[in-house]
């Protein structure tokens, strides 16, 4: 490779980049955008719950069941119903997720010593969430009364990495790669199919260059504008929504550099087999962004997927970057506990180059 012939590729695409600086400023404000509309928008945390009850033993223990739950900061007393029928049109409406149906004779029941029932009616229109809601509602009602002795079995949990169970804080460092897949891969392939377009691709075919002078060239001005996406994702991540950083910035931007060379790479294999932006544009989409929010573990753990599923998420480099990433940041690990994904992104981003230099080579040929 003849590195002058790189420099001025490089230096004709800078210019071509300089010429619209409206798409530069699109390219760095859209991460932040998408940054903070996902931080916001997806959580999976629990509060503020609407609650329901339908109290039919009306004594003070079963006040103080009520005020255990909306005590615990989690549920708030939307209605108290009267009979079955409210409980159920409240439940249909929306107005509650969770109905607490206390039965009479409770407090009778707990004076005895004896287990007494209560039941509780969740919406399971959302099932995630309806799985957080029954288990915030059972631990207030198991631990609610107990006189007996202490229990056999006395259990301390203690959560790592993520202790106070924020979604954001896993959400967000997962975005990291979404975001990095979503937009370095449009301007490299947007960019080289522009010159098909133009016509300015035949002066290319029929310089000395070669295909990986050009496609090296091509790649430089749109990899620090990827690396200066993905510092600004961080600090505002870590500014913004305080997620915590366990582990070394300098060694997440130095691996984030290599995952920004494999999305700029998988850019420009599109933009070798298509021919206008319209269908680059749309195939970079279907190939980037799609998967990497189904496929990479950023909203749904790999491990409940199917087991076919599983297997096909292993074609997608986001994948192994949301465990890079969640591993930096929030459990502090490094190389040594991380090189299996690095080394798969780093094969990966060998691969997409020498298959976008074929391409070009073959074009030429």
């Amino acid at each position: 490779m003849n590195p002058w012939r790189i420099a001025a590729v490089a230096t004709k695409e800078t210019k071509e980049v300089l010429r619209d600086p409206i798409t530069v400023g699109v390219a760095l404000l859209m991460p932040l955008i998408m940054l903070l509309l996902f931080g916001y928008a997806i959580t999976l945390d629990v509060d503020d719950i609407t609650l329901g009850v339908l109290d039919e033993d009306r004594t003070p223990t079963s006040r103080q069941l009520t005020e255990a739950f909306t005590a615990s900061g989690v549920f708030h007393l939307e209605r108290e119903l009267t009979d079955p029928h409210a409980m159920e049109r409240a439940l249909q409406r929306g107005e509650i997720h969770l109905a607490l149906i206390i039965p009479p004779g409770f407090e009778r029941t707990l004076a005895r010593h004896e287990p007494s029932p209560v039941q509780l009616l969740v919406d399971g229109t959302y099932s995630a969430t309806a799985t957080l809601v029954s288990s915030h509602a059972f631990a207030i009602a198991s631990g609610f009364g107990h006189a007996a002795g202490p229990p056999a079995l006395q259990l301390e949990t203690r959560v790592w990495y993520n202790p106070s169970l924020s979604s954001v804080h896993t959400v967000v460092p997962g975005l990291y790669a979404v975001i990095l897949m979503a937009f370095p891969p449009l301007l490299t392939a947007l960019a080289l199919v522009r010159e098909k377009e133009t016509g300015t691709i035949a002066q290319i075919y029929a310089s000395p260059l070669s295909s990986v002078e050009f496609l090296a060239g091509k790649l430089i001005p749109y990899a620090i504008i990827a690396f200066v996406q993905m510092a600004m994702v961080i600090a505002v991540g870590f500014l913004w929504f305080g997620v915590p950083f366990q582990g070394s910035v300098t060694f997440l931007l130095t691996i984030s550099l290599l995952y920004v060379l494999c999305t700029l790479g998988i850019g420009l294999l599109v933009s070798a087999v298509t021919r206008t932006q319209l269908v680059a544009l749309l195939a970079v989409l279907i190939v980037t962004l799609m998967p990497s929010i189904l496929f990479s573990g950023m909203l749904f753990p790999i491990f409940t997927m199917p087991y076919v599923v599983q297997l096909y998420t292993l074609a997608f480099p986001g994948r192994y970057f949301v465990d890079i990433s969640r591993g930096v940041v929030l459990k502090g690990v490094g190389f040594e506990i991380l090189w299996p994904s690095i080394a798969i992104v780093a094969v990966y981003t060998l691969l997409v180059f020498a298959l976008a230099a074929w391409r070009l080579k073959k074009k030429v040929a």
